[in-house]
């Protein structure tokens, strides 16, 4: 017994060492094994980020992208000078025209608004025209005017206002209307007061204003392609928003045909501006024949109003207009805006 004694210490402190040793062993796999793990998620993380940045076939799967189908919004102003311009054309009338095949070729056109798609226009134009029971000839208009605008590469809308009833037509007050109703619309930098039956032959007759009021009309078929009479400013004429303001825009009391555009001149000349023309050569019209309209009579007091307008111009026109809206129709080709100007004896 005696004898064992030290031997048996010596194998208990050898467990002891060797128990030890197992346990630090253990420690150390430990905490190697749980370095390798923080590595491991370290790396995974580091590979799993390209995914937010759209590297990955998955993540291009689900990435919404532009649509193909729409196209980019143009960046850039057209050019000064249209490159779709062609000059003079040979005008047409068939009769067997309808306003579909005139759809069908302007696409482009939404509710009688176009914008040019690959520049962006660099001036917004309304198109006025008073009408009433003249179908046949808006309908040639609006075949020849809508390509013929789209070439000048313009923003552009056309209103047609309708008279309502049978009184006597009154296109003074119809384009006054014609302007304040566009207004409500968009801010238009220029408004081009057109006849139904008069249609443009050269594109180069560009449909902008100028620094003065423009008439458009230098010569039609009708008149051997001359100026009617010195000082004539009807038919298509062009005046800026603010121009038009300024002059108090047409009197409202010319009922029945003739006088207004002589007094749109006298109030022009009175505000100390001065009329402009394109080239004879370039402002040319076919006048589509018609007969004169029923409640659209020669004005015989027109002269006597003349007399007055420099009395009167401040209190007649665009801020005493006064109508009463019976329908706006966004039609695919224009906006047509039907009205009751009422009825005052000259």
């Amino acid at each position: 017994m005696g004898a064992c004694t030290p031997v048996c210490k010596c194998l208990r402190r050898a467990k002891y060492f060797l128990l030890l040793l197992l346990s630090l062993s253990v420690l150390v796999w430990i905490r190697t094994f749980s370095g390798e793990v923080v590595k491991s998620l370290q790396v995974s993380h580091a590979t799993a980020q390209p995914l937010a940045k759209g590297n990955s076939l998955l993540d291009k799967l689900w990435t919404v992208g532009p649509d193909p189908t729409q196209a980019d919004p143009p960046q850039e102003e057209c050019p000064r000078e249209s490159p779709l311009l062609q000059g003079a054309l040979n005008l047409s009338f068939e009769p067997s025209l309808k306003l579909q095949d005139v759809e069908t070729e302007n696409k482009g056109v939404t509710k009688g608004v176009y914008k040019p798609p690959d520049c962006i226009a660099r001036e917004s134009v309304a198109i006025l025209i008073p009408h009433r029971s003249r179908e046949r000839h808006l309908l040639y208009l609006m075949h020849h005017l809508h390509p013929f605008l789209q070439r000048q590469q313009l923003h552009y809308a056309i209103y047609v206002i309708q008279q309502s009833g049978d009184a006597t037509f009154n296109r003074a007050k119809l384009l006054n209307v014609g302007y304040l109703e566009a207004l409500k619309d968009y801010s238009w930098d220029c408004f081009i007061f057109h006849d139904v039956d008069l249609v443009p032959e050269n594109d180069h007759n560009l449909y902008v204003c100028d620094n003065q009021p423009k008439h458009l009309v230098v010569g039609r078929n009708a008149t051997g392609y001359k100026l009617r009479y010195k000082g004539y400013f009807g038919g298509v004429t062009a005046l800026t928003r603010d121009q038009f303001r300024q002059v108090n825009g047409f009197s409202n009391t010319y009922w029945g045909w003739g006088g207004e555009d002589d007094d749109l001149r006298i109030r022009v000349k009175m505000q100390k501006m001065q009329i402009v023309r394109p080239p004879a050569d370039v402002a040319r019209y076919t006048m589509v024949f018609h007969k004169r309209d029923a409640g659209n009579e020669v004005n015989k007091d027109r002269m006597k109003l003349l007399v007055q307008t420099s009395q009167v111009w401040r209190k007649d026109g665009l801020n005493s207009c006064s109508y009463k809206t019976l329908s706006v129709e966004r039609k695919p080709l224009y906006v047509n805006v039907t009205v009751d100007i009422g009825w005052t004896l000259p």
